[in-house]
């Protein structure tokens, strides 16, 4: 890096202070309050598990009004995560503008010249602006390792929940982290050699994902990892995978809830497989991260049997106006808050309006029969159900973002978790007006019907407004309660995979809280009190 390279760094990086600084004053504390104090050492007490006594039948529904609707001109655009970044929610595009020979992508030359830019041209969202990354120093190398060290598993699956592969990346430069952050929420891919099971892939593209879980967290820690195999090999792939996930565990001290959540979701709907990798990053280990399946082809041909269909992703939006509301048959009021993953066809987006407009506008006692041909019901009352039963902080029940949408072939709509490392715990609240309705904070006590009278949520308050649907809902919650938080049947599945990471999640120097807090405990609380609180409830129901 050249010494004028450092200084602009430098420089954005004490705008980005100051400017977080002025955020902070401005009411916006969440993030420094809740995560960076435990990253900094000053590590406080997650919320207590808090289960109030309280009556049969005194379980409150909450009622929300909801904010009022849009004026004409429609939903506010959103950038991803709401802070920044480029409109829409969309990756700031460089490729084209710097991929001087033409190939599709920036080879190191082209990216030196992009970054180069970049530090000329601070932009909201990334490193030193608006929602710049925190940052307390520098932490110590992990351990060194080679594929020599580490064992193999050829044979086995993927997605395997019995072994703990190593990934092994190598980048072209010694500041791949800087790079990787100067790329972040861009269309540039940054290329790296990958080894696994002793084989070895040439040009995997890599880059940083994730919205709080990258702003949150300072350089030298976990940041969660987007593998693009087929990056410029189209028929490399990994097991038949093309793309891989590698999570921080951002939130989740434990490790475990993404990984557990996912377990229990697929026993009801399509949901990412899950497991547990290592990663070493040009010799040095990066310790174990949870790798979660991508909502990509892949997903839909281990699911329907097909790689066809529409896909769309709703991203993550502390404000989000993303839940299926019907604003109208223009297609770009429904662009500025679902972003489709695969062609821009406008039958696909017609066809998602018209759900929406019979979604909102049929009456209760015809809707079922209505949507019957469009939407899979069951597996959008079972998705409703996961995502209250395990309290999903950042799920649909609170910001109706962070999921995902499929159209199969036969134009059937199915819905699917996103996020998921905000799972298996306790109410929290964030900044942005967040979540606490329905619970209070800190508690399990979330009502299986909150928000039946919200207008932003109308898979809640469309679907369960139908008697037959919301008893075949609380039928599903119900189920989740008494199988699956039992901690007879959660526990042994918990502590296999504990041991699994143990030695490594001890030993890893970029994890993003303290070895005290490995430990799953914590998801033994939850799960009893919200099995008693969820059982109790439904007995008067």
């Amino acid at each position: 890096m050249t010494e004028a390279h450092s200084d602009g760094g430098r420089r954005k990086r004490l705008v980005g202070r100051a400017l977080l600084a002025l955020v902070a004053s401005a009411g916006v504390g969440y993030l420094a309050h809740a995560v960076s104090p435990r990253i900094a050492g000053a590590v406080p007490q997650r919320p207590r598990v808090v289960v109030r006594s309280q009556p049969a039948g005194q379980a409150a529904r909450v009622v929300q009004d909801g904010p009022p609707r849009f004026a004409q001109d429609g939903p506010p655009r959103f950038a991803q995560g709401g802070f920044g970044g480029f409109p829409g929610g969309q990756d700031l595009p460089l490729v084209k503008q710097f991929d001087r020979d033409g190939d599709g992508r920036l080879s190191a030359a082209e990216r030196k010249t992009a970054r180069e830019s970049l530090a000329q041209n601070p932009r909201p969202g990334g490193r030193g602006g608006f929602g710049g990354r925190f940052s307390f120093g520098p932490t110590q190398p992990g351990p060194r390792l080679s594929p020599a060290q580490v064992r193999s598993y050829p044979d086995a699956p993927l997605y395997d929940t019995g072994t703990l592969r190593t990934i092994f990346l190598q980048f072209e430069n010694a500041d791949w982290e800087d790079e990787l952050t100067d790329f972040y929420h861009t269309d540039v891919e940054v290329p790296a050699t990958m080894i696994v099971d002793g084989k070895t892939y040439r040009e995997v593209g890599v880059h940083f994902r994730g919205n709080s879980s990258f702003r949150m967290v300072p350089g030298g820690r976990k940041h969660s990892l987007q593998l693009t195999i087929d990056f410029v090999h189209a028929d490399q792939h990994l097991n038949s995978y093309r793309t891989l996930n590698l999570l921080n565990a951002n939130q989740d001290p434990t490790f475990l809830r993404a990984v557990l959540y996912n377990e229990i979701a697929r026993d009801y709907i399509p949901a990412p497989r899950a497991n547990f990798m290592r990663v070493v990053i040009n010799g040095e280990s990066w310790g174990v991260y949870p790798n979660t399946q991508v909502f990509n082809k892949d997903f839909v041909r281990d699911w329907f049997q097909t790689t066809k269909g529409a896909r769309w992703k709703v991203p993550g939006s502390p404000r989000g106006r993303s839940g299926l509301e019907y604003f109208g048959d223009d297609p770009s009021q429904y662009k500025r808050l679902y972003e489709i993953k695969t062609k821009d066809d406008p039958r696909a987006w017609a066809d998602l309006i018209h759900l929406t407009k019979v979604l909102n506008e049929t009456p209760p006692g015809r809707l079922e029969a209505a949507l019957a041909p469009m939407l899979d019901i069951d597996g959008a009352l079972k998705f409703l159900a996961i995502d209250n039963a395990l309290i999903n902080n950042d799920g649909y029940w609170t910001r109706a973002s962070d999921y995902n949408i499929y159209q199969d072939e036969q134009g059937r709509f199915h819905v699917f978790t996103h996020d998921f490392n905000e799972t298996l715990s306790v109410v929290e609240g964030r900044g942005f007006g967040g979540t606490g309705a329905g619970a209070p904070r800190g508690t399990v006590d979330l009502d299986p019907l909150v928000g039946l009278d919200d207008p932003t949520k109308p898979l809640r308050s469309k679907l369960l407004a139908v008697p037959a649907l919301r008893a075949r809902y609380l039928g599903y919650v119900r189920d989740i309660a008494e199988r699956w938080l039992d901690w007879k049947k959660l526990g042994p599945i918990a502590t296999r995979y504990e041991t699994l990471i143990a030695a490594d999640v001890r030993s890893d120097t970029h994890k993003l809280y303290g070895s005290g807090e490995f430990d799953a405990t914590s998801i033994k609380a939850f799960a009893d009190a919200r099995r008693a609180f969820l059982l109790r409830y439904l007995e008067t129901r």
